[in-house]
């Protein structure tokens, strides 16, 4: 395994500005959500105490499927996030939440990169179902730049069928 630095992140994230609904663009692979899965979404919105909501739903062999989970910032930058999707009581055990951390975002908050430190995730997430391949490039080529394995990149499809 390659040593890369240490993963970096965005300066600052608006939480305002961040929360929505994003549809996913790509994605690493990753044994919650199936490869054939498509209309990916990701919904976040910000809970009483300040902790986020995130629904994620998806569209496998024409049913919809859903989980829902919650975020927390874990420093002031907001830009570095665990998230969990334990059913609520048992959120407080420990070693079961992951890494959720913005390492781009567009100045309009139109689209974004988000990882973990260990590069075996990876999104590519926008506000809008498609994303022009000039865009999608510059953030794909970031994230190899980082040491992720972009060549493993699942593209997602976004059918036009409503999850969000």
């Amino acid at each position: 395994m390659t040593a890369h630095p240490p993963l970096t992140t965005v300066p600052k994230l608006d939480l305002a500005r961040y929360l929505g609904t994003w549809y996913e663009i790509a994605r690493l692979p990753m044994r919650h959500e199936p490869e054939d899965a498509t209309d990916v979404t990701a919904t976040y919105s910000l809970e009483e105490g300040g902790s986020i909501r995130v629904q994620n739903r998806c569209l496998h062999k024409g049913e919809l499927e859903e989980a829902i989970g919650q975020a927390k910032a874990v420093d002031d930058t907001n830009s570095k996030l665990e998230v969990t999707f334990l059913p609520e009581g048992l959120r407080w055990i420990p070693f079961t939440k992951g890494d959720y951390w913005v390492l781009q975002v567009a100045p309009d908050y139109s689209v974004a990169l988000v990882g973990s430190p260990d590069r075996d995730y990876l999104w590519l997430l926008a506000r809008t179902p498609e994303l022009d391949a000039v865009q999608r490039d510059h953030y794909i080529e970031y994230a190899a730049r980082q040491g992720f394995d972009v060549s493993r990149l699942i593209h997602t499809p976004q059918t036009g069928q409503r999850t969000a």
